[in-house]
């Protein structure tokens, strides 16, 4: 198939989910916290100086989330909520993932520390900081000991970076965790508190990396998680 017969055959199906994310509801946090905010937990992924501010993967899309979520962690909290989990990158130097990815986010520089405006949070002595070393916030980390010691949690906010990577990841295994054990969860995906970066062609030949088109796959990343039970909205009002 060529790329103009790709291209047209594909513009029913991107037209039609340009309209469902156009058209997505926002939700209150009253109707997701209501009566019972214990049962509620906040997940925020790679919110770390390496994707915001500095270093070879910042991203101006991903620092634009800080603000967003922020004011997200402010509603939960007045609302009761106090199940706070931060999954970052933190490295080792001879990290394998580096054969993929530029080196990144290295445990003890800077660019692996929590971005400023969460760590000035009155609130932020109740954050649970998890590193990893992967893209999957549950691999290796302290996140499925955490679940197994709050049976009581089952309505799950993830916001983060990116769409297609560390943020898919963490919500799909939110889902098809409960979804194996037979036990009902609300996976929440705000998409004003999630976003990936973009690196043209012409940009990523230049540098000799691979180009990563950031509207295509946000888009299409957000499709594939409403498509296994996330719950993909506008916003959390």
């Amino acid at each position: 198939m060529n790329l103009e017969t790709f291209i047209t055959n594909s513009k029913p199906f991107l037209r039609w989910t340009l309209n469902w994310k156009e058209s997505l509801p926002a939700v209150s946090m009253a109707d997701v916290a209501g009566e019972h905010p214990e049962r509620v937990a906040v997940l925020s992924v790679d919110m770390v100086n390496g994707f915001c501010c500095e270093g070879p993967l910042a991203s101006p899309r991903v620092a634009a989330l800080v603000d967003p979520i922020v004011a997200l962690f402010k509603k939960a909290h007045a609302a009761g909520v106090r199940h706070f989990i931060l999954t970052q990158d933190s490295h080792p130097a001879d990290a394998v993932e580096f054969a993929s990815y530029p080196p990144h986010c290295v445990r003890g520089t800077s660019e692996s520390e929590t971005v400023a405006a969460f760590t000035e949070l009155p609130f932020f002595d109740e954050f649970i900081i998890m590193p990893k070393n992967s893209l999957s916030s549950a691999i290796g980390t302290d996140l499925d000991p955490w679940l197994d010691a709050h049976p009581e949690v089952d309505t799950f906010i993830a916001v983060g970076d990116c769409t297609d990577l560390c943020t898919y990841q963490l919500a799909m295994h939110l889902k098809l965790r409960a979804n194996a054990a037979n036990r009902p969860a609300r996976v929440l995906l705000p998409v004003d508190c999630v976003d990936t970066y973009d690196l043209p062609v012409e940009t990523a030949e230049k540098i000799g990396a691979i180009p990563h088109d950031g509207n295509l796959l946000h888009l299409i990343f957000l499709y594939n998680m409403m498509l296994n039970g996330v719950e993909v909205v506008a916003g959390i009002r």
